[in-house]
């Protein structure tokens, strides 16, 4: 298998050692892996959104602070 190595926020980190912790996963490497597969997945199920495609004022609905967390 293919390795990768890749930086994350230190909250991404924080959240999926948490994951680890409560037994959801595993190890880290699982929980990377399957939340990475499970992304992709919805990524091809719903593909990339056209600006178009958003409703107005939306955009900024859900941030938590950082720019790449989202609350559903």
């Amino acid at each position: 298998m293919p390795k990768v190595e890749i930086t994350i926020p230190e909250h991404l980190e924080m959240q999926i050692a948490q994951m680890v912790e409560q037994g959801e996963f595993v190890n880290r490497e699982e929980a990377i892996e399957d939340l990475l597969s499970t992304g992709l997945k919805a990524y091809k199920t719903s593909g990339p959104m056209d600006d178009d495609d958003r409703e107005p004022g939306l955009e900024d609905e859900g941030m938590m602070g950082h720019e790449d967390e989202y609350v559903f």
